[in-house]
């Protein structure tokens, strides 16, 4: 048995697999958060109640994840189980702020 192998017997999960399973969370996320900024700029929302907007919008997108990507078992999926709740959930704060003001000033002007 080499090395790989042993590797592969003692941590069955594929680097490539955790690999590309994160970069499609966080281009869910990245997308999402757009979507997101630019429903509030439409909408108007100010001050807290956009980032309440984005983190309900967050939460949702986090159990549509949990529930339709990984079955409800992201253990398989990932390293962590809560990757799929916690990992890359706040970077795409700046995206939403960005699309949210410019929709925000779009709208009102």
């Amino acid at each position: 048995m080499d090395s790989q192998e042993r590797q592969l017997a003692i941590h069955p999960y594929a680097p490539e697999s955790l690999q590309s399973n994160a970069k499609a969370l966080y281009q869910i996320r990245s997308v999402t958060s757009t979507v997101f900024g630019i429903s509030a700029g439409i909408l108007g929302l100010e001050a807290i109640y956009g980032f309440v907007f984005y983190f309900a919008g967050t939460i949702l997108v986090s159990l549509l994840c949990f529930l339709l990507l990984t079955h409800g078992k992201p253990g398989q999926f990932f390293l962590k189980s809560s990757d799929v709740w916690t990992r890359n959930a706040f970077t795409g704060l700046s995206s939403f702020v960005l699309t949210w003001t410019l929709f925000y000033g779009l709208v009102d002007a």
